[in-house]
């Protein structure tokens, strides 16, 4: 009996693909909170997905099947999750009070990426900022430079 749990157990543990990017991992963290950011206005343009792959690749060297690995961990982490603390935290513990900053301009710049600012977006990267322990003041500077940024050149 004993002998058939523990090949049931390890039969399942067999099925379970190795994930390249653990729940813990900061990458995962932020790839999910940019996902929640993408999905507060309730669509995910595919403006806002090509500048998260752009951002990603960029950030932290991927091929492209640990690109889409992390894009499917940081998808799937962001429909799990019940709140931003858990991005916040994870994000918290590895992150300077400079690099909050960075990390709300990058994410002002996913909110600009299709052209439209919603207000759910705004909530959501203020709740964001919040949680980082950003000022309202560069919170706002941040906005301001996204916005600056996706002006199209006269």
């Amino acid at each position: 009996m004993f002998e058939r749990f523990q090949a049931f157990i390890q039969n399942l543990a067999a099925r379970e693909p190795e994930r390249a990017f653990a729940p813990g991992d900061p990458r995962v963290a932020f790839a999910g909170l940019c996902f929640q950011v993408m999905e507060a206005d309730g669509t995910v343009s595919e403006e806002e997905q090509r500048h998260l792959r752009d951002l990603l690749r960029e950030r932290y060297d991927l091929t492209e099947e640990q690109l889409t690995e992390l894009m499917d961990a940081g998808r799937d982490a962001g429909q799990e999750a019940v709140d931003y603390y858990r991005f916040t935290s994870d994000l918290g513990r590895h992150l300077d009070p400079d690099q909050r900053v960075e990390l709300l301009g990058v994410l002002w710049d996913l909110v600009h990426a299709d052209g439209k600012r919603s207000e759910m977006e705004d909530h959501v990267i203020w709740r964001i900022a919040d949680l980082l322990g950003v000022s309202p003041r560069d919170r706002v500077l941040q906005r301001q430079g996204a916005e600056a940024r996706s002006e199209p050149e006269a």
